[in-house]
């Protein structure tokens, strides 16, 4: 069997450096072809040397001179920006681009793979909060198959491939509730973001972990799952579980439910979407029934968490509204990070922002980058 090549998008990050892990497992079965870093030079060269990667981008114009040096005579060609990182994806030795840069800069690199015609593995949940209309079209008009990365999707995804063609009737879409989940409300609104940072089940970058603290990844993910698998909104059910063993579940007509489980380790999505339809052996922790015990799950508090009714009524209203709450959010999670805002504020700025965004019924790309550059400057705004 031929080698996949693959790109990978924020190879720094959580998500890339866990891609690195599985084709470091599977040397035999994928080719890193192309890796992108937004700042973090030390950690991109050293990917580079490891995997002896054919390309190599850095995003930062200040560290360029880095890795051009420490790169030098290695065989890896380094480039800067994000036209590089959106041309080299096009490149026609490229087979799967894993999407997995932080936020909206992940729109155009994976658009630009979308229109190559590439296999995409999407962990870059903002590309379709923000352009969901936009990057579905381009996906069946070229042909490129999306298949999602993100746990809770990869579950909807792999039981989907056990209906048999059945139509779903709702998604339960599961939720570890983050490190706030039994606290009180005033308790919350005092947290720092060392606290919030302290996720209990899953291993993250800080932004991630913020939304996750907020509940807003998981109004993201709803947007997301509505956009990668057809279904509206409201038959989408958020619930905690905070084991975080189901990662989500899909249930039929008839009443039936399908769950997928696994331990919480994001190596296993990453792997089937990079093999699909194969499932490749990993040396991860396995399921141990006998251990786990039992399992629990909750109604989430909105009152508490207000980012998942935002992003809920932002999916409702549509249009170019949940492009601005991603934006929005961007903004005030970078303030909450930098000790500006407090916690609650995340979710005020990003209300405010969305009742002074002017509506767009049916956006084009270009409406959604406008949207996106207005609404993040009207938070930070707010912020700074």
């Amino acid at each position: 069997m031929d080698k996949r090549k693959i790109a990978i998008l924020g190879s720094t990050g959580s998500i890339g450096t866990q891609t690195l892990d599985v084709v470091r497992q599977h040397p035999d079965r994928f080719d890193v072809y192309m890796i992108s870093a937004g700042s973090n030079a030390t950690r991109l060269v050293e990917q580079a040397r490891a995997f002896q990667v054919k390309h190599a981008v850095i995003c930062d114009g200040a560290k360029y001179p880095e890795v051009r040096d420490a790169l030098a005579g290695t065989g890896t060609q380094v480039h800067l920006g994000i036209e590089a990182v959106c041309g080299l994806v096009a490149d026609p030795e490229v087979d799967i681009v894993v999407a997995s840069m932080v936020g909206f800069s992940g729109l155009r690199p994976t658009l630009s793979a979308i229109r190559s015609g590439k296999t995409i593995a999407l962990a870059n949940k903002e590309t379709l909060v923000a352009a969901g209309y936009v990057v579905m079209s381009e996906s069946r008009r070229c042909g490129a198959p999306i298949l999602p990365v993100d746990s809770e999707h990869s579950a909807i995804f792999q039981c989907l491939q056990a209906a048999a063609g059945n139509p779903l009737e709702r998604i339960h879409l599961t939720a570890s509730g983050g490190p706030f989940r039994t606290w009180p409300r005033e308790q919350i609104e005092v947290a720092g973001k060392d606290l919030a940072l302290r996720h209990p089940n899953w291993n993250m970058g800080a932004k991630i972990t913020i939304d996750s603290a907020t509940m807003m990844n998981k109004g993201f993910e709803v947007i997301e799952a509505k956009w990668l698998f057809d279904v509206e909104p409201e038959r989408i059910h958020v619930v905690v579980h905070p084991e975080s063993v189901i990662h989500s579940m899909v249930e039929f007509r008839d009443g039936a439910v399908i769950a997928q489980l696994g331990c919480p380790d994001m190596r296993e999505p990453i792997a089937l979407a990079m093999a699909f339809p194969e499932r490749l052996p990993l040396n991860n922790r396995k399921l141990d029934f006998s251990a786990l015990g039992r399992m629990t799950f909750y109604d989430p508090d909105m009152e508490k968490f207000p980012c998942l009714k935002l992003a809920f009524d932002a999916i409702g209203k549509g249009g170019n509204i949940p492009c601005a709450l991603n934006a929005a959010n961007e903004a005030a999670v970078a303030g909450y990070l930098e000790d500006r805002i407090g916690f609650y504020d995340i979710a005020a700025i990003a209300a405010d922002t969305l009742a002074r965004t002017d509506f767009v019924a049916e956006p084009t790309l270009e409406d959604i980058f406008s949207t996106n550059d207005a609404a993040y400057a009207y938070a930070r705004n707010l912020i700074w």
